[in-house]
């Protein structure tokens, strides 16, 4: 690619160049040993793919069928009952994890089941669980692996994943802090305008993170990936929406996804095994009012907590309010008008918790609506602190929802 001023320079007289390079021919003629040249190389080509062609018609059927099922990118029929049985599990055990560690669990099922994936991370893969038990490693001459050791390679890695994805026949995924998304931004556009699955696992995605500190904690950046058009940005609360998150970054062949995942550990939210996938329809009311409903509490990931324990404190002062989980706002923007304004509360106060910044909340809260989240860059201390400290809690939002109904 060449900017205009760059195209002027090379446009000039060709003359030297012709000269120094010793070509003599005419603009647009292309010499007959170069024309033959190129066709010896589509001949022996074409001879290697009857080759190919021939090997694939005399495979198994089954193998056969298996191949043409990767190429095509389809799911697996054993799909809907790994994820299934993952949400089934997770809903009755009720683990307080990470949902970075959620993440991992997910792959250790799907790896099973869909020999087309291959992970990877740039340098971080003990910190964002893209590994799994089984995986062996891709190394320099022998590609048979399925887990790639990019580096500190952001970009690189995310480069590197829209090629394999463009091949068709593998569904690559790869992982590092969201914090570090500015380092592979471009290629995350390029996924999601060339309309490719490629999966983005990121992890330590807010001032939970902790001691790290402002400069990987991450404020601004869900609000950076959500204004991408044709990316799934992906915030789940617990196990059951990691899973669910997971089925739908796998099933969109023409979407990528990026996968927002905590440090640290959360409680479990959806403890009642249901088999439709809830995150589907990018956000749903995860806890009623237990009455006339006058307040909607719209949260993400970890702060779906936070929202839980405001509910809890409002009802206590017979304020009924309910709390919505919105773990993907492009899913829920698609979604017909009249489901949308079910599930947002017509006529309620409305009050957004996260732990980023306040843009594009906007389009959820309208006019009336409050914000609980970051206005600034974060600070090393443990997270507990950090969100008392920037007035992430239950009391900070039970405010902003008196505050409104007077």
């Amino acid at each position: 690619y060449f900017r205009p001023a760059e195209v002027e320079t090379l446009l000039g007289d060709p003359t030297k160049a012709r000269q120094k390079l010793g070509w003599s021919h005419a603009p647009f003629v292309v010499p007959n040993e170069i024309v033959a040249a190129w066709r010896a190389y589509g001949a022996r080509g074409g001879a290697g793919y009857a080759a190919w062609e021939k090997r694939l018609a005399a495979a198994p059927a089954e193998r056969r069928a298996e191949f043409e099922r990767v190429v095509h990118g389809d799911l697996p029929a054993t799909f809907a009952a790994t994820i299934e049985s993952l949400k089934a599990k997770a809903a009755a055990e009720k683990p307080k994890l990470a949902t970075r560690q959620c993440s991992g669990a997910v792959l250790e099922e799907l790896n099973k089941t869909m020999p087309e994936l291959v992970g990877g991370s740039a340098d971080l893969t003990g910190s964002v669980n893209t590994q799994v038990k089984a995986h062996k490693i891709v190394t320099a001459g022998d590609y048979r692996g399925g887990y790639i050791h990019y580096g500190v390679r952001e970009h690189g890695m995310a480069a590197a994943m829209n090629g394999m994805a463009l091949h068709r026949g593998i569904v690559p995924y790869g992982g590092t802090f969201l914090v570090f998304t500015d380092y592979c931004r471009p290629s995350i556009r390029l996924s999601a305008l060339m309309g490719i699955r490629v999966v983005y696992v990121m992890t330590h995605d807010s001032i939970g993170l902790g001691e790290d500190g402002p400069t990987h904690q991450p404020v601004e950046h869900l609000a950076a990936l959500r204004a991408i058009p044709n990316l799934q940005v992906m915030r789940p609360a617990d196990m059951v929406e990691t899973a669910e998150c997971w089925a739908l970054a796998l099933a969109a062949k023409e979407t990528p996804t990026v996968l927002v995942l905590t440090r640290q550990a959360l409680p479990a939210v959806r403890t009642i095994h249901q088999r439709e996938n809830l995150c589907a329809r990018g956000a749903y009311v995860l806890s009623e009012s237990t009455g006339p409903r006058r307040v909607t509490l719209l949260a993400t990931g970890s702060e779906i907590a936070v929202a839980l324990d405001a509910q809890a404190k409002l009802a206590g002062e017979g304020i009924e309010a309910a709390v919505v989980s919105m773990p993907c706002w492009s899913l829920f923007e698609a979604q017909p008008a009249a489901y949308r304004e079910q599930v947002l509360g017509a006529g309620t106060v409305r009050i957004a918790v996260e732990a980023g910044i306040a843009m594009g909340w906007e389009r959820w809260l309208g006019t009336e609506g409050g914000f609980v989240g970051m206005k600034s860059f974060g600070a090393s201390a443990p997270a507990g602190d950090l969100f008392k400290h920037f007035g992430i809690t239950a009391d900070a939002v039970v405010a902003a929802v008196k505050a409104r109904l007077g």
